[in-house]
């Protein structure tokens, strides 16, 4: 009989963001945003 046990370890290492892609993610986030509004403002009920 033969008993088989995998272990498997998950490590998470913390990502530095550099000043540059703080400010691209918030870009990122300012368009969606931007276009959520213009949907809204087409899709709203009248």
């Amino acid at each position: 009989m033969t008993l088989n046990i995998f272990f498997l370890t998950i490590t998470f290492k913390r990502r530095v963001m550099d000043v540059e892609e703080i400010l691209h993610q918030e870009r990122i986030k300012q368009l969606l945003d931007e276009h959520k509004d213009r949907q809204f403002y087409y899709y709203r009920p009248m």
